[in-house]
């Protein structure tokens, strides 16, 4: 089976929220303007997707949801092909989304005003959940090394408020689009148990990974964490089903998942999404086709990204990204101002970026680009920065 992700879809007047929210978000203006900010794809989802929601539709009475049962085998079955991690579909809570059932976590496992640590720069709706729940996010900022970030848990054990409660683990990285190493996933779990921390491991970008790199489950590699640990996946980013809001939340031990159940609960959201639940179901059972495809055409839009970038920006770093569809690009050493090389790239090219100081320390000279785009689209994305930058190269 052929995929055509060169083809250009129209997505604009769809309540889309990259396309027509763009300029209320970033700024970005006019209908040639081009999105490259929020983190969703512009190519169409796998056929069986499309099969489970026609079926739905011609059925013409869409109730409510119930038996999860076979959800929840889809996932662990989807972990066990992909990761070689199986998880009892027992343990799987069915969520709206990773961010909310992280906002839930928040309220079940910590107090308000205790604090939550944060790798920065670290994805945007980390800081923003935090804040909605008053809790207190503790940004650890990471070390850059040679163009690879590492956790600073040394400069962590020196700072660590008395009354930290949970760590978020964000594997793999956005947006610097690290695939953790074993060694590096196994001391932050060694820090969490020795501290008595909750770990939540955001894994949503696990099956996203380029050649050469492999996901490590957090929970494979040291299952001595288990006790205290939170898995978050979904087949929403992996699939272009963001809409769908569905993820699930992993909990072997049964006391934190009881807690954790009764958050959800208490917020009325038990209640599953009928047309997210048979989306993502038909994904995760027949998707692996379609994702075999889309990698080697994410990893060419990935390396044109970084290539024309760095030659046609003069100063500009791209960080090598190792799993997401999310470029990182260091505008430092351009010598121009934040304010300056913004205006070139979202007045001057038109193209909708996210701004680096979203995602906090560390980020301030930084632009996240979203290159999961037909390469038509991106090429011309590319080439309009080309032009916005044009006094750069003499």
């Amino acid at each position: 089976m052929t995929f055509d992700f060169d083809k250009v879809i129209d997505r604009w007047d769809t309540h889309s929220s990259k396309w027509d929210g763009m300029e209320k978000a970033v700024g970005a203006r006019g209908r040639d303007a081009i999105a490259m900010w929020v983190a969703d794809m512009d190519f169409e989802s796998p056929p069986a997707v499309k099969e489970a929601l026609l079926e739905e539709v011609q059925r013409s009475t869409h109730g409510y949801y119930t038996g999860d049962l076979g959800w929840r085998e889809a996932m662990s079955g989807w972990l066990s092909r992909r990761h070689g991690w199986e998880p009892d579909p027992d343990w799987i809570t069915p969520t709206p989304g990773v961010v909310s059932a992280i906002g839930l976590m928040l309220q079940a496992f910590s107090e308000e005003n205790d604090h939550v640590v944060v790798f920065s720069p670290a994805y945007h709706a980390f800081g923003k959940i935090i804040a909605a729940n008053n809790r207190r996010i503790h940004n650890q900022q990471m070390i850059n090394e040679q163009g690879r970030y590492r956790m600073d848990l040394e400069g962590l054990a020196a700072s660590l408020p008395a009354d930290a409660r949970i760590v978020i683990l964000c594997s793999p990285h956005n947006p610097g689009g690290q695939v953790w190493k074993e060694d590096e996933i196994r001391a932050v779990c060694e820090f969490c148990i020795e501290r008595d921390l909750l770990l939540i491991a955001d894994e949503i970008h696990h099956d996203l990974v380029y050649s050469g790199y492999t996901h490590h489950v957090t929970a494979k590699v040291m299952p001595e964490i288990m006790d205290r640990l939170i898995t978050c996946a979904a087949a929403t980013k992996t699939f272009n089903l963001a809409g769908a809001h569905v993820g699930g939340a992993i909990i072997s031990n049964p006391e934190l998942r009881r807690r954790f159940r009764s958050a959800c609960a208490a917020a009325g959201l038990l209640s599953l999404p009928l047309f997210g639940m048979l989306a993502t179901e038909a994904a995760q059972r027949h998707g692996d086709a379609w994702l075999d495809a889309l990698l080697p055409y994410l990893e060419t839009n990935r390396d044109l990204l970084a290539d024309r970038i760095v030659k046609d920006i003069p100063g500009t770093r791209a960080m090598h990204i190792e799993a997401t569809y999310l470029g990182w690009v260091d505008f430092t050493g351009t010598g121009l101002e934040r304010s300056d090389f913004m205006k070139r790239i979202t007045e001057d090219a038109r193209i909708g970026v996210s701004p680096g100081p979203q995602f906090g320390p560390g980020g301030e000279n930084w632009v996240r680009f979203n290159f999961a785009t037909p390469r038509p689209v991106l090429t011309e994305a590319l080439d309009r920065l080309a032009d916005a930058f044009s006094d750069l190269r003499g």
